[in-house]
């Protein structure tokens, strides 16, 4: 029966095999899936079918709002299996989910927990090494990818793909700490190695003591004192090298904003989009946040010398210089979906209601701002007056987001306060007690239950 399996295995993957390199997709999807059913054991035939899920979705993929919910159903169905304790099952569902789309960072999340679950942490890594190969260009699933590298101490991994992760996105300072992090590690890790076992292996490994500090000073989160002195001069005489290198003036700009140094910080910000001489949308974001910054920290100044009216107006100016610059960067970065929300937000918090639905209707095509535009776009059809449009956007991203985390619970909660304003008392009971189960001290929550409560006694009394 084992030989007949395998055989069966086997031929599948030749006919898998052949389908994938006459490009027929599809088809080495279906023959590669029956030869994983047939041999779950065997890593070749789940190497292969991942490379001929890729290709396929590549081929023939969409990824449409239907095709998503569709996603988070069956990830549910995946854990679900997980919590039953069977692995196996898991694992199968997993693949039907990669057919789909082998590159969605969640889908890619609920098959490496199905093959751990199942014991078979080898076949995981087949699924993490494919993203990691297929994935240069999409920051999110790279990041899920370099955080399990991280788990399973693959430095060198990790550093790498933090690597493409610092070129796709130069300015997060989250990343390039990670990034320096794994270097740190992947350093110390090799240099263990090479050092083991050898006579006076440990004192070569310290030798270069100038070289181990600054390793040291760049993995601090915050430098400050003689390091930060050490570490800005080292970057101004790079920079004096290198005029034209970005990363030299970002790294310069960023010490100077953890030493809270901002007017330099900007000066240093603004020679470098002159110099790059070119739209730099990392760069300006870099700027606006830390000329806010600048603001924060001379009213903070004022407010602690007593000069309230200078506070006052600073707070103004701030406020005055938010709006225009973000208004001014959406001008310059049109199809930055990102600053499309972030300006329709303001516009909503500051009552220009038609221009921020303007805005957010845009900001629905980012996948990330995507459910809290719909929220905002409903505040805003409700400020409006038009109750329908507003409850069709809450359901919308009410149905789109598996858990009660922060965002459902103020969908749900407006969605029961629509309800209670135009008279269905039951359904807004309902609505609150679905965010109350989870939160009870959700902001108004409680009083507006028992208000409800005693108004439904009242109607049936």
């Amino acid at each position: 029966m084992a030989v007949d399996l395998a055989q069966k295995a086997q031929n599948f993957m030749n006919r898998g095999r052949q389908a994938l390199e006459s490009g027929r997709y599809d088809l080495s999807v279906d023959m590669l899936m029956e030869a994983v059913q047939a041999a779950p054991e065997v890593l070749e035939a789940r190497k292969l079918l991942r490379v001929a899920q890729v290709k396929n979705f590549r081929a023939n993929g969409k990824v449409g709002f239907g095709a998503k919910l569709g996603y988070m159903m069956d990830r549910q169905k995946i854990m679900a299996f997980i919590k039953k304790g069977e692995g196996a099952q898991a694992m199968l569902e997993a693949e039907k989910l990669l057919a789909k789309n082998p590159l969605d960072p969640d889908n890619i999340e609920a098959a490496v927990k199905a093959a751990e679950a199942a014991g078979k942490p080898d076949h995981a890594a087949i699924t993490i090494e494919t993203a990691y190969e297929c994935g240069n260009k999409d920051p999110e699933l790279l990041m899920r990818v370099a955080a399990y590298y991280e788990i399973a101490k693959d430095w060198i991994k990790a550093r790498d793909a933090y690597t493409k992760l610092s070129a796709i996105k130069p300015g997060d300072q989250l990343i390039v700490q990670k990034l320096k992090n794994s270097e740190a590690q992947a350093t110390m890790n090799s240099g263990w190695v090479e050092s083991a076992g050898k006579r006076g292996g440990f004192q070569n490994l310290i030798a270069n003591k100038e070289q181990a500090k600054k390793l040291d000073q760049a993995n601090k989160a915050v430098v400050t004192g003689d390091d930060a002195e050490a570490m800005i001069a080292e970057k101004i005489s790079q920079i004096e090298k290198e005029p034209k290198n970005m990363n030299f003036r970002r790294a310069l700009a960023r010490l100077y904003i953890q030493t809270k140094r901002f007017e330099e910080a900007i000066k240093c910000l603004e020679e470098a989009l002159e110099v790059s001489g070119a739209m730099d949308p990392e760069l300006d974001r870099m700027l606006s946040q830390t000329r806010v910054q600048y603001f924060d920290q001379l009213i903070e100044q004022y407010t602690a010398a007593g000069d309230e009216d200078t506070a006052i107006d600073l707070t103004n100016q701030k406020n005055q210089f938010v709006f225009d610059d973000l208004a001014s960067r959406v001008e310059r970065y049109p199809n930055d979906l990102h600053l499309r929300y972030e300006l329709g937000v303001l516009y909503y918090e500051n009552g220009y209601y038609d221009e921020a639905l303007e805005h957010l209707q845009l900001a629905q095509r980012s996948p990330k701002d995507r459910l809290s535009a719909l929220y905002y776009l409903a505040m805003c059809f409700l400020e409006k007056g038009q109750t329908d449009m507003a409850v069709m956007q809450l359901e919308t991203a009410r149905d789109a987001i598996p858990t009660m985390d922060a965002l459902k619970k103020k969908v749900v909660y407006q969605l029961g306060r629509t309800a209670e304003s135009t008279g269905d008392l039951e359904k807004a009971y309902q609505y609150y007690k679905d965010v109350y189960s989870t939160d009870v001290g959700f902001e108004d929550l409680s009083e507006r239950m028992l208000a409800v409560s005693q108004a439904l006694k009242a109607q049936q009394g």
